[in-house]
């Protein structure tokens, strides 16, 4: 990218460091955790109908609510 010498538009992760140092293994691939993505969203097309219309919002302020008034009781 010319407005960001040494960026390039893939950003690649590289969990060698993490397998090798932490013992750590990934419990899926790119391709298996992206299929799963997308299908969850296929499954779940009422929620993602009240993301995009805003619907929401009012489920967000009905839980939510009270936990921001008691924030705002403390500081």
């Amino acid at each position: 990218m010319t407005d960001r010498p040494g960026h390039d538009r893939r950003y690649a992760i590289d969990a060698s460091k993490m397998s090798r140092e932490l013992n750590w293994q990934p419990e899926e691939t790119f391709e298996s955790g992206i299929r799963k993505t997308v299908q969850w969203y296929l499954d779940n097309q009422q929620w993602v109908n009240n993301v995009k219309s805003g619907a929401y919002q009012s489920w967000i302020e009905q839980h939510y609510s009270s936990i921001e008034q008691n924030d705002g009781e403390r500081g």
